[in-house]
């Protein structure tokens, strides 16, 4: 038995090595193959890592570049003319709002190196509260800096609310096609009861004050409540009459229809002493304040208070549905 065992005991002892070599044979391939496809994840996400941080760097870079990421430095070079751009509609959340103006017209003059300053104003009115605003901190900083001369320069239109501002201003100087005026107040809405009894749908609104309802768009406008509103405008209509005889004083004409809301051409506005001349930017800055290096003392926000604002405002406006009137008060 011995014997006869012998030969197959052997060929079992023989086979033995050769199975334990492909099996380590086998189990280091697998750890090759593993180790290879470990190094080429990493290797991925570091290229993704890298990608992504080239992408920003680049994005920021162009952020900044345009003036997105960081305000605009203002760079003193001496002796110069301060400007100042009132820009669009006049409101609280807009770029034309009190607070941006008034900043940066508080630096301009602030800045001891400022000759004059031009408020250059695109802008077709806007609140009324805002213009005031920005109209009484001109005042407040000119009698603070008396030798510090501020004018306004009309390009496109300076309408409403945007006039309002640019009386404040020692002279006005337009372009003979510009648009000014537009000396009066407005308040707009939509009345839909006609839309409704058509429809046949019912308003249903309670109220605690019988007034708490005034100007509701799907309501009657009752008669004292439009002789109220009426008396409203008129109130804040005299105010910017006072506002502008305040600022032009003896340079208006005895014109019929001068605050009548009509809007004139920058030629004639001369005419009737809505401005006093023709000018631009680099002209009044070279011939009248005789400082030609211009400075942009304007307000620009960068991306996060950019967006801040925008969110802020639209925030603001979604609670605001809920709340307000149907209509509201313009300078235009």
């Amino acid at each position: 038995m011995n014997d006869a065992d012998a030969p197959a005991g052997a060929g079992n002892t023989g086979a033995r090595p050769e199975a334990m070599d492909a099996r380590w044979q086998r189990e280091v391939l697998e750890k090759l193959l593993l180790g290879t496809l470990q190094e080429k994840r990493r290797a991925r996400r570091w290229g993704i890592f890298f990608k992504l941080l080239t992408f920003a760097w680049l994005a920021a870079a162009l952020l900044v570049a345009g003036g997105w990421l960081v305000r605009d430095a203002k760079v003193s070079v001496g002796r110069h003319t301060a400007l100042v751009d009132l820009d669009g509609v006049i409101a609280a959340e807009s770029e034309a709002s009190a607070e941006d103006i008034i900043a940066s017209l508080r630096s301009a003059f602030e800045d001891h190196n400022t000759a004059g300053i031009v408020l250059r104003i695109n802008s077709p009115g806007g609140s009324p509260v805002q213009a005031g605003m920005i109209a009484d901190e001109i005042r407040r900083l000119r009698a603070k800096y008396p030798d510090t001369p501020l004018y306004a320069v009309v390009e496109e239109v300076c309408a409403s609310g945007g006039y309002y501002v640019a009386a404040a201003a020692d002279r006005i100087y337009v372009d003979k096609a510009s648009l000014v005026g537009s000396i009066g107040v407005l308040m707009d809405g939509f009345g839909f009861v006609g839309t409704m009894d058509k429809l046949g749908v019912e308003r249903r609104l309670i109220t605690s004050g019988r007034n708490k309802g005034f100007l509701d768009s799907f309501s009657p406008l009752p008669e004292e409540q439009r002789q109220y509103a009426q008396s409203m405008l008129d109130e804040i209509h005299q105010q910017f009459i006072d506002v502008v005889r305040r600022g032009r004083g003896e340079r208006l004409k005895d014109v019929p229809d001068l605050f009548s809301g009509l809007v004139w051409t920058g030629a004639r506005s001369i005419e009737i002493g809505l401005s006093d001349g023709l000018g631009t930017v680099d002209s009044v800055a070279r011939d009248v304040i005789k400082a030609e290096e211009v400075v942009d003392f304007s307000a620009r926000k960068n991306l996060a208070e950019r967006l801040a604002r925008r969110f802020g405002a639209s925030l603001g406006e979604t609670m605001a549905t809920a709340l307000r009137a149907s209509s509201s008060f313009h300078l235009r």
